[in-house]
């Protein structure tokens, strides 16, 4: 992971013992955050800084006040890091919010962690500039229930062309027939041996249905690796499911686990981009999921084949998560129950798998990018457990809690939301001013 480039700062008016605190606290902040930020050679207020994505304020003192004008030329975010514990001192808060008054962005974390959370955000706006993801489609929307798939605006050349516009990104398209085609390909042998040491958790799958998910692992590995240094990937998994022999829930995680790549399902732009920035900001468990809130009524419940929701007190305020018949797709080391399974879904071939897996229980946050990326959806939530439906397209989903329904039911930005582990309101509000997005919180 990219670590942000900052520039240390200090101004010309110090007295000789101010600069030597000065030195002092950039000495700390060095070791203290040595893993996630790179700090520059210091330089004075006013003079031209070398490139860099943000600014540091080891020390302020107020000469900051008369010296607004050179802060504003560096445009740039600034952190303010002036107590010897890495984080803001109490005595800089006049400063900081005169500073915002003058319209500088400025952070003054609180908390250790809260700094790490800024400094991996800074770095990840900064290392989307010419990131490669990589989508693998044909003819997205044509294929299997094309009455749902042709709604969805991540398939928009707007959207694609924005994306590419607003973040420096470039989305790469590949055939996801030709995937599947490579995939086939491949031997059993081969497959055994790649996959030699997965130590994969596994029930009533046949071999020969695992070995196709790892043909498409090598094939998907073997395009990503061509195209080099690939960020995130993803597939039109469902949509276009004839393409290929199985799903790519297992070269997701496999994909994650040995390379860092960020995944996406169903073809979801917007998802991955979410995900890429949310993961690595954040440094948390997270997976997509269908939200499903109890209000919806039939249109919920038909669509997953079910008869009613789990009888509990103030249904309003509820939501199952429910993708591809279980809970949705996660790497291993996020769950505390991950199981690879035959497919649930009609929609996907016979010899297709499916991830069954859980999250821990308690607190979690729901979030997603907006369509038009300048919002970022911030729900509280609780994973309260998990609830089965024996042959539905609900084998065990999640029972998830939150505030507000009717309001949510107004505000959501999507089927598609993350659910992140932990209560993350406060972290995530970091990164949408990294990144100057509105944050709708619920």
């Amino acid at each position: 992971m990219r670590k942000a480039v900052c520039v240390p700062v200090y101004f010309g008016a110090a007295v000789e013992r101010e600069r030597r605190e000065f030195d002092e606290q950039l000495a700390r902040l060095k070791e203290m955050y040595s893993d996630v930020a790179e700090f520059t050679a210091p330089v004075r207020v006013g003079d031209e800084i070398p490139p860099a994505d943000a600014v540091v304020f080891p020390q302020l003192i107020g000469a900051a006040f008369s010296e607004r004008e050179a802060l504003k030329k560096y445009d740039l975010p600034f952190v303010v890091l002036t107590s010897r514990f890495g984080t803001v001192e109490m005595w800089d808060w006049e400063i900081v919010s005169f500073l915002r008054g003058e319209g500088l962005s400025v952070f003054s974390p609180y908390d250790v962690e809260l700094a790490r959370v800024i400094f991996r955000s800074i770095a990840t706006r900064a290392s989307l500039r010419g990131a490669k993801f990589v989508m693998f489609q044909d003819s997205p929307g044509e294929g299997m229930q094309a009455s749902i798939f042709k709604r969805f605006y991540w398939w928009e050349k707007e959207c694609t062309e924005r994306m590419e516009r607003e973040f420096g990104m470039k989305l790469i398209y590949r055939s996801w027939k030709e995937a599947g085609e490579s995939a086939r390909a491949v031997s059993d042998e081969r497959a055994r041996e790649i996959c030699k040491d997965w130590n994969v958790c596994m029930e009533n799958l046949p071999e020969a249905d695992y070995l196709r998910s790892v043909k498409l692992y090598i094939a998907i590995k073997e395009a990503l690796d061509e195209i080099g240094d690939v960020a995130g990937v993803g597939a039109n998994c469902l949509n276009e499911s004839f393409n290929s022999d199985t799903t790519p829930c297992l070269a997701w995680n496999m994909l994650f686990e040995r390379d860092g790549v960020i995944w996406a399902c169903e073809g979801d732009t917007l998802t991955l981009l979410s995900t890429y920035i949310l993961y690595n900001s954040l440094q948390s468990p997270m997976m997509m999921t269908n939200i499903y809130p109890f209000l919806v009524g039939m249109a919920a419940l038909a669509h997953e084949k079910i008869d009613k929701f789990p009888d509990i007190e103030d249904p309003a305020n509820h939501a199952l998560g429910v993708h591809c018949g279980y809970f949705g797709f996660a790497p291993r080391s996020f769950c505390t129950r991950w199981t690879l399974r035959p497919k649930a879904l009609e929609i996907v071939g016979e010899h297709a798998t499916v991830v069954d897996c859980e999250l821990p229980e308690g607190l979690a946050t729901l979030a997603k990018i907006y369509a038009d990326f300048k919002k970022l959806s911030i729900i509280d939530a609780e994973i309260e457990g998990y609830v089965q439906y024996p042959g539905s397209d609900c084998r065990n989903g999640a029972l998830i809690r939150w505030n507000d329904g009717e309001r949510i039911m107004e505000e959501l930005c999507s089927h598609h939301a993350i659910l992140i582990t932990g209560n993350q309101k406060v972290r995530l509000l970091q990164v949408a001013r990294v990144f100057g997005w509105e944050a709708i919180t619920m």
